[in-house]
């Protein structure tokens, strides 16, 4: 049973959460803040976090900074509309994805399925008879789910990787954003274009020499992103 971590100091939103979630088959612990989080991790683990922003004494992108030392466990941050910013802050502090309030149940539930799926399948559970890929020096073993760089394994989290995964399948076609956040988040797009720049740019930190001029992972202007065959 996949142990869901919910972490949000509202007190019915985390009541709605638990009945969603336990009526589904899931397991389910609460934090009231990023710190208590952070000990029920250590103390108790989790399959998956849903994460609030804004809360007392640890807020959810300081949680999230100091979660990704030491996990790639799937974050999902639940966030209100007018908080724009700060989910480009916890994206780039390395949250997955996010869920905007007021959010409907069967959003909630099949959001949480497609990461825990993801996370499973990259955490070695699954395996597939794809051979390995191999642009230039990266190359992505989708047996082992390991990708390394020179020789040099990197460590990516599921979502990096199933971006990375389909573009290298596919080398010098170019792919629109849109496309991109659909094939690897199962969801239609929504206005979720800032999202995948986010994880593009994680990526080309972790499998670029020269990030800010990458050599493979490039952006055509206008129209999406490509892996230079």
């Amino acid at each position: 049973m996949n142990r869901i971590l919910i972490v949000d100091d509202d007190k019915d939103i985390v009541a709605a959460l638990e009945i969603y979630l336990t009526t589904s088959g899931y397991e389910v612990i609460s934090a009231g803040n990023g710190r208590d989080a952070l000990a029920k991790l250590t103390q108790e683990g989790a399959d998956l976090i849903l994460m609030d922003v804004m809360m007392p004494q640890m807020d959810g992108i300081q949680a999230t900074r100091r979660i990704r030392e030491h996990s790639n466990v799937p974050i999902l941050f639940l966030t209100a509309k007018s908080e724009d910013v700060d989910l480009i802050n916890g994206l780039n502090v390395g949250a997955d994805d996010y869920i905007t309030k007021p959010f409907k149940p069967m959003e909630v539930l099949a959001r949480v399925k497609s990461h825990l799926r993801r996370y499973t399948q990259l955490g070695g559970q699954h395996r597939s008879d794809s051979s390995v890929i191999e642009v230039g020096p990266i190359a992505l073993d989708d047996t082992a789910k390991r990708v390394t760089v020179d020789g040099e394994q990197v460590n990516l989290t599921p979502l990096e990787y199933s971006i990375l995964r389909l573009l290298m399948q596919h080398p010098g076609q170019v792919f629109p954003t849109a496309q991109i956040y659909e094939q690897v988040w199962n969801d239609p797009v929504l206005g979720s274009e800032n999202t995948v720049a986010v994880h593009i740019r994680h990526l080309r930190e972790k499998i670029e020499i020269d990030p800010a001029h990458p050599r493979y992972l490039k952006v055509v202007w206008g129209l999406g992103y490509k892996m230079e065959a």
